[in-house]
């Protein structure tokens, strides 16, 4: 059975940084295309950051210049470095993966994010 694990989250107060790791297991991880969403209470769930079999990435406007999603192939692991987090960062953080058909999508359970003085 396919799993995708987060874990990382956390509480922290405005301007500080949390890392983010997804641990992925029974997919052809390096063919998948990963990408962290997030979703806040009473609000849709929205993409943050995803990356490409091949690395290449892509930001929300959100989380452009604050946020890093870097992946390691040899270890079956994405990761969300976020930096100089707001109070609207606040969410429930899911890790996806999605492979080269479209039935291969899959999610973690989430992580909680909560940003607050």
């Amino acid at each position: 059975q396919v799993q995708l694990v987060e874990s990382g989250g956390g509480l922290v107060q405005p301007g500080g940084s949390l890392q983010l790791l997804c641990v992925a297991s029974r997919i052809i991880f390096s063919s998948y295309t990963m990408a962290w969403y997030r979703q806040a209470p009473g609000m849709a769930r929205e993409v943050v950051a995803t990356i490409s079999s091949d690395g290449r990435t892509a930001y929300s406007d959100a989380a452009k210049a604050r946020f890093t999603i870097t992946r390691d192939n040899a270890k079956n692991t994405v990761s969300l470095q976020m930096t100089s987090l707001k109070p609207e960062d606040t969410a429930v953080y899911y890790c996806n993966g999605r492979g080269l058909v479209a039935w291969q999508n899959y999610w973690g359970q989430g992580t909680q994010v909560s940003v607050s003085s």
